[in-house]
This record gives structure tokens, C-alpha cells and sequence, in this order.
């Protein structure tokens, strides 16, 4: 009988004991809301926003309900305005072209390469073409492209620049954390993130006017010199009368819950990593499955993994996904034809009004991603991708 594998790729590791514990300690004094504090108490909120601000190495930084708010705030913050062009990257999911559209902008989408990440050359030129002044830069995946020339394009062209950072919490590009190199940087701990707290988002910059626009965006009324990882008050007095209150502030039980995990991260990515790794050697002699090979450059979160079929019709990847499904081992799939789940691509974004991207659909069409939950063991993942690669080898007969 075939081997099947039978943890489930979607549930997370528990809390820890001092996660727990300090959820408690909030739910017992009762004084769930940021603002609401006792004497001289900073507050769950304010503490893990100059936690994370020192993990990053940044100026600033805002801690709000969702990664798709800490988004839009970004966009808000740098005045983007209605009808305007926004620059994303087209593999990406929905809440990045999603948060343009909340706006009223106008999501202009560029393609991307077989090691999906955006094309620079495509981006050079969608600049040249509508004249946008921000990218909204998905690192999709936990995949970082060459920041490098990419900050030098948008540097040179005027372009500012947000990066998601939803899938690269702790990733770096030549040395240079994640997040560090535009003007804003967006950050989420939905459950399936680095960081869980069933939703939430963090936002950082060096940029003290961007920052206070982005606190009074979440809604921080006259509270604002209670933020540690703030610009000075000053700051604020020539805005508050015209920043209006979008409110979207996390409250202190998910903040005291990410404490003691933004404190546990770089163990994590370093198991993350033994998973990536065991996956990928596993699968290095599948026949016709394409490897995306990380640059040296690139310090990455292996959380999930991706590889692509690029010679496989669209029949024979739906029942390869069929085989693994039916043995325990859940892919997903951006070529099919309707949404699944939380994977979809631009093609299913009506509001993008998306025009056809031929490198990018080449790219979709073959592609396969699977989580790599922190409850997996090196082990578990030497399994799965012996299963995988028996189920590409029965489509392979000549390999074999």
C-alpha cells in the first residue's frame, strides 16, 4: 500500500507557556484597548512595537489590526490618492492589489520572472509607461529579488517604495533585514505567518512624517505621544486636523501574545530552514519539476515552498494535485481555473482590471506551493516529498 502522510499541513504550533501566560495577565487586569492604561504603564502594544522596531533596526513602528491594514495605511500615509497609478508585482494574493483598490488607485500589475520574483526589466519599463510614483512590492512567498537594482530603479525614477513583508519577517537581502529598504515596510501575523495572533499587522519606517501619518491613520486620537516607537509629538501638531481616522489599532491581548514569539523568531526561522531544506533535497531528481534555487544573496523564511512544472498540461497537474491530496500531502496550484482557497492569481482580480501578463501566466501555470507548518519535522518533510516525487514519476514513465 502507497505511504500516506497524515499531519495536517494547516494547524499551527500552540502558544507557549509565556505567550499564554501574558494573554492571561491582560485578560485578568482587563485593559484590552492600547490606550487604556494604568499609571505609568506603557502597555502590551507600545512594548512589542519598540520590540519589533529593534528587531528590524527601524526608526518607527505601528502595530494595527491586519497586514492588509498595515497595507492600505502605507498607501494612505504616502497621499496616494484615487485613479492613481500603484505598481505591484503580479504574483502576489489578493489583499496587496486589494489594499490599492480600497483606496480608489488604480493597481498596475508587473510581471514576474520563473524565480518568482518581479521583473525588473518589466517594472522599469510599466514606470516609464504610467508615470507611478509608489510600488507596492510583494515579496511573495518569502521570494527577494534583487533589492539592490530594484531600489536603484525606483530611486532614479522617484519611485517610492512599500514592502510587503507578510512572508519575509526576519529574511534579509545582503545583510539588509526585510522591510528596511523602501520607505515603509508591512508586516502581518495572521495565523499563517511568522508571528500568530490569529490576525494582525506591523508597519515600520525611518521617515517621522510618513509615521505619524500612518498613527493617526490607526486611529490614535490625541493618544499619540503614548507611542514608544513614535516620532517625537512635534511631529504630529502640523497634521492631526488633516489626517482622518481610518481606525485599525491591535489591542493588547494580541500584542502581549506576540511578545514572547517575536522573542522566539530567529529559533524559528533556523527550523524553518531544516524543513525547507529537507523538502527541496528531497525533490532535486523529480523529472520535469523546476527547483526555484535561492541566491546567495538572499537570507529567506522557509515557511512554505514552492516549485514549478513548466512542460505539465493544466489535466496532468490537477490530478497530480488529486494523487498527493489523496495520500495526505496538500498542494496548491496558482494555474487553476477558479480560485481555491487563499490562492488565487491576478487573472481573478476584476477590480485590478487586469491586462495579460503571457511571462507571468507561463510562470502561474506550473506553479505548486505547500506549507511548512513549525508542528513538521525534517522527517515528516523527507516523506512528503517522497510522495511527491513518486506521484510525479507515475506521470513520468520514461524516468523511471
Amino acid at each position: 500500500m502507497a505511504r500516506r502522510f497524515t499531519r495536517s499541513f494547516t494547524q499551527q504550533e500552540p502558544l507557549s507557556e509565556a505567550a499564554i501566560e501574558a494573554a492571561v495577565a491582560v485578560l485578568r487586569h482587563g485593559r484590552l484597548h492600547r490606550y487604556n492604561l494604568a499609571e505609568a504603564e506603557a502597555g502590551e502594544v507600545a512594548l512589542l512595537e519598540e520590540e519589533f522596531a529593534g528587531f528590524t533596526g527601524a526608526r518607527f513602528a505601528l502595530a494595527v489590526a491586519s497586514g492588509g491594514y498595515a497595507l492600505a495605511c502605507a498607501l494612505r500615509a504616502l497621499q496616494v490618492r484615487p485613479d492613481e497609478p500603484v505598481l505591484t508585482n503580479a504574483f502576489t494574493l489578493a489583499p496587496v492589489p486589494g489594499a490599492i483598490a480600497s483606496l480608489g488607485a488604480r493597481p498596475v500589475l508587473v510581471e514576474v520572472t520563473p524565480d518568482l520574483v518581479i521583473d525588473l526589466d518589466h517594472l522599469e519599463a510599466r514606470i516609464a509607461e504610467t508615470g507611478a510614483r509608489v510600488l507596492l512590492l510583494s515579496h511573495m512567498r518569502g521570494h527577494i529579488c534583487d533589492m539592490d537594482r530594484l531600489m536603484a530603479i525606483c530611486d532614479g525614477a522617484g519611485v517610492r517604495v512599500i514592502e510587503d513583508c507578510a512572508h519575509t519577517m526576519g529574511a534579509a537581502w545582503n545583510g539588509v533585514a526585510s522591510g528596511r529598504h523602501g520607505a515603509m515596510a508591512c508586516y502581518s501575523t495572521q495565523t499563517y505567518k511568522h508571528l500568530n495572533s490569529g490576525e494582525g499587522g506591523l508597519l515600520i519606517s525611518d521617515d517621522p512624517e510618513l509615521m505619524a501619518r500612518a498613527v493617526l491613520l490607526s486611529g490614535s486620537y490625541m493618544m499619540y505621544p503614548r507611542h514608544r516607537a513614535a516620532p517625537a509629538p512635534e511631529v504630529f501638531e502640523g497634521l492631526w486636523t488633516e489626517v482622518p481616522n481610518v481606525s485599525g489599532r491591535m489591542d493588547a491581548l494580541r500584542a502581549a501574545i506576540l511578545r514572547p514569539q517575536l522573542a522566539d523568531l530567529p529559533g524559528r526561522i533556523v527550523r524553518w530552514a531544516g524543513l525547507y531544506r529537507a523538502l527541496e533535497n528531497g525533490l532535486r531528481a523529480s523529472p520535469g519539476l523546476a527547483l526555484i534555487e535561492r541566491p546567495a544573496a538572499e537570507s529567506f523564511v522557509g515557511s512554505s515552498f514552492q516549485a514549478r512544472l513548466p512542460d505539465w498540461t493544466p489535466d496532468r497537474i490537477e490530478a497530480l494535485v488529486a494523487r498527493c491530496a489523496a495520500r495526505g500531502v496538500e498542494l496548491k496550484w496558482f494555474g487553476a481555473a477558479q480560485p481555491q482557497g487563499f490562492t488565487s492569481r491576478y487573472a481573478h482580480w476584476g477590480y485590478a482590471a487586469p491586462e495579460p501578463l503571457p511571462r507571468t501566466d507561463r510562470v502561474l501555470a506550473g506553479l505548486i506551493d505547500l506549507r511548512l507548518p513549525l508542528t513538521f519535522t525534517p522527517e515528516d518533510c523527507r516523506v512528503i516529498a517522497e510522495i511527491l516525487d513518486e506521484e510525479i514519476r507515475r506521470d513520468s514513465p520514461r524516468s523511471i
